[in-house]
């Protein structure tokens, strides 16, 4: 049997006994219609809330708020249908950044006619030049969010919804708060993942996102959602738009089946996913947190992420990742091994093992590619 993984920029290629090899995958999507068209139809059908038009008036500040590369987004798509929904407005661009720092603009997919006569925010959370502070969530996370979020008169976070490994599912209020958010700040909401709570596909009673809900109430200004619905074929397959909390529990009522995949757990668990995710350790523990429940007391967990870009900050990675969010989700004795292009003595320097290569496969093996995009259950 012959597998090619996804891996980084190149697919890796896997060779084993079919008898041994099981792959897990979810079940196809039928064809999604046109991104341009899902974003035109959920605008003319809000969620929970009135219409974007009526919202913003000529004239007035709109602050969009859309992902960094580090996610796989139509940002183009979101600033087109915005652009032609809400013209003749004072328009703010922002990179939701979060923890990450600023990144790179030609990497955003943005024309110039999308950002023309634009602000354009390149938020930095590591400074605290243009950052306000809204005040403290129960949980003593300070909501301290770069400026645009106040001083614009209309909010639009885009984002595309599909599993976090901590949040539940990724986009919604997080494009606001942790996106533009401070990153120490960011760094006390992310102390929850440790809850039990706080896992992929619970979005009620994960107290994580129950921390980013109470985080971004603090915003003075109104928020519109606009959301494109993600399979795990990485295609979006649904949008929705309107009130925020609203509009992004219907996207996630739709994302979960897609995502949700089950099978009996293995002593081997090989995981693997594409770019950006695999781009650095730091992104690739998401395949880990996504598949660590599939693995068996005393078994392996092997990650296939090329991490072209590094591992990223190894403080970050060891002790804000890996001990709190990856290690603890692992069973008893399980070993976490990575098999990348990054050099042994690099890889000595995290909470991950080195790995060459995939091991042999000589027993009963789970495949779980494009793990990042799926809601791994154990069946008992």
């Amino acid at each position: 049997m012959e597998l090619e993984l996804p891996y980084g920029r190149t697919p890796r290629r896997l060779v084993g006994d079919a008898r041994y090899i099981e792959v897990l995958r979810a079940r196809p999507l039928p064809q999604p219609s046109p991104v341009p068209a899902l974003l035109q139809d959920a605008l003319a059908a809000p969620i929970g809330g009135a219409p974007l038009a009526d919202l913003a008036r000529p004239g007035d500040r709109v602050t969009v708020i859309v992902s960094d590369s580090t996610r796989a987004e139509p940002r183009a798509a979101f600033l087109e249908a915005l652009r032609r929904a809400l013209p003749a407005m004072r328009w703010t661009i922002a990179i939701a950044t979060g923890t990450h720092g600023p990144c790179s603009l030609d990497a955003l997919g943005l024309r110039d006619d999308l950002v023309a006569g634009a602000t354009i925010i390149n938020h930095d959370g590591h400074s605290g030049r243009d950052l306000v502070l809204l005040g403290t969530t129960r949980h003593g996370t300070p909501v301290r969010v770069h400026r645009c979020v106040v001083e614009a008169d209309l909010i639009v976070a885009t984002g595309c919804i599909r599993p976090h490994y901590f949040a539940g599912f990724g986009a919604g209020i997080k494009a606001v708060f942790p996106g533009l958010g401070e990153a120490t700040a960011i760094r006390t909401n992310h102390q929850l993942k440790t809850q039990p709570g706080a896992r992929a596909g619970i979005v009620d009673g994960n107290p994580c996102r129950d921390d980013l809900v109470e985080a971004v109430d603090l915003v003075p200004t109104p928020i519109f959602l606009l959301n494109g619905v993600a399979g795990p074929d990485g295609q979006l397959h649904a949008a929705v738009a309107g009130d925020r909390a609203t509009a992004f529990q219907r996207g996630a009522e739709l994302a979960r089946p897609w995502f949700t995949v089950r099978a009996r757990p293995a002593r081997l668990v090989i995981a693997s996913d594409a770019l950006p995710v695999t781009a650095s350790l730091y992104q690739a523990a998401k395949i880990a947190a996504a598949a660590a429940s599939l693995v068996e007391p005393g078994g392996e967990l092997v990650i296939a992420a090329e991490c072209p870009d590094g591992t990223g900050p190894l403080d970050v990675v060891n002790e804000a990742i890996f001990r709190i969010g990856i290690l603890p989700r692992l069973p008893a004795g399980a070993r976490l091994s990575l098999v990348s292009s990054l050099p042994a003595e690099l890889v000595s320097q995290t909470l991950v093992s080195y790995r060459a290569e995939i091991p042999h496969l000589s027993a009963r093996t789970l495949v779980v590619p494009n793990a990042s995009q799926l809601l791994c259950e154990a069946d008992s």
